[in-house]
């Protein structure tokens, strides 16, 4: 079943355009949290498929630091 994702903000929307990299996050305790830092979108959305539940976030990361939740996959 694919996410259900809201629509994005201004602020959403602008930063992908602006990205340095993505960041695929799993896991809401940071004990288990898993986190890859990955180049390209699809990569990213590659690596939350081996998951398998659509519940991995994937975030835009901009060359200053500021990120971006864009989807879960």
């Amino acid at each position: 079943m694919p996410a259900k994702t809201a629509p994005m903000t201004g602020y959403e929307a602008n930063c992908p355009t602006a990205t340095d990299h993505f960041i695929a996050c799993r896991g809401s305790k940071p004990a288990t949290r898993i986190r890859n830092r990955i180049d390209w979108i699809d990569q990213a959305e590659v690596f939350a498929a081996t998951f398998g539940d659509c519940r991995a976030m994937i975030c835009a990361v901009t060359t200053e630091g500021l990120s971006a939740h864009i989807r879960n996959a």
